[in-house]
């Protein structure tokens, strides 16, 4: 048997979890606020900016030297950043030129692109029931686009492409995890994000002005603050019991994007997005399940060899 947490660092776990929901739904619309003003290139390299002056004072803690970030593994460094900056672009359009709510909809469809890379990538065994989930959230994206009416357009397959996308940098991220320490790979990742943010929005360059750089500062507060709320979470809690907390991000940015830009929800998005979310709490049930499972057998197996 493994050791229950204690009630207290469940119920810490579920705060950080809905205090860092809170911070991405609040990011999601300082994007949609910038993005009335300034190119989708531009609103990515100032989210990247000034999160990297947020995270720096804390991520390179006293008595770690420069000689902390050296590393054999520079190459899948930059194909994960790159991978993982084209996906930006695509999250930031179409929060900028979707729907709020169906962009965020559409991004919930990560963790099944995620299972379907592991397959392929990692190799992973997955079984029926969660094949079953991952097609059940297909359906949920399907209900969403509605490819075979005059709702559908191009736009929304930039949505689903930032998907596909953040579940390749996920199976990296878990690559890169075999071989480097959690903390090398977020400094790199923040290191190199801004560069590569950089270059395209060189392009389409104009200096924001006014208010427009509160909504830029504040993409990059609410995006670390908010990834650093949850990755903290998700070390003390269990993911399947945390998921279901993100899920209220939807909830939220449908609230404010009411209340500010005066969007409803569609019938179609709704249904969509309950049937998405349902297959993700699924997946990370399952997933949570199986990572227990060979905790739990790990060290029988090991004592194998030696009987």
């Amino acid at each position: 048997m493994t050791p229950q947490p204690p009630r207290s660092q469940h119920a810490r776990a579920a705060l950080l979890m809905l205090g860092s929901t809170m911070l991405f739904a609040l990011m999601v619309i300082a994007i949609r606020l910038a993005s009335e003003t300034l190119h989708t290139f531009e609103v990515a390299f100032f989210r990247n900016f000034f999160g990297m002056l947020v995270a720096l004072p804390l991520l390179l803690r006293a008595g770690r030297g420069i000689g902390f970030l050296k590393t054999d593994q520079f190459p899948r460094y930059l194909f994960r950043c790159f991978v993982g900056v084209v996906s930006m672009f695509c999250g930031f359009w179409a929060i900028g030129h979707l729907p709020l709510a169906q962009a965020v909809s559409l991004s919930y469809s990560t963790p099944i692109f995620v299972t379907i890379a592991a397959v392929f990538i990692l190799h992973e065994q997955v079984r029926a029931r969660r094949w079953t989930a991952v097609a059940l959230g297909f359906v949920g994206v399907l209900v969403i686009l509605r490819p075979w009416s005059s709702a559908f357009s191009a736009g929304m397959l930039v949505a689903v492409a930032a998907a596909v996308l953040s579940g390749i940098v996920s199976i990296q991220i878990k690559l890169l995890a075999k071989v480097e320490p959690a903390d090398r790979i977020v400094i790199w990742t923040t290191l190199l994000w801004v560069p590569m943010s950089m270059l395209p929005a060189l392009w389409v360059w104009q200096w924001p002005s006014g208010i427009t750089w509160l909504w830029v500062v504040a993409t990059g507060i609410f995006g670390t603050g908010g990834h650093m709320l949850w990755t903290r979470a998700l070390k003390l809690g269990d993911v399947s019991a945390l998921t279901p907390i993100s899920f209220m991000q939807l909830p939220v940015v449908v609230a404010l994007g009411w209340a500010l830009f005066g969007e409803v929800i569609d019938r179609w998005t709704l249904a969509g997005a309950t049937i998405i979310l349902a297959a993700n709490a699924y997946i990370a049930h399952r997933e949570a399940r199986l990572s227990r499972k060979a905790a739990t057998n790990a060290p029988v197996e090991a004592a194998k060899p030696g009987e």
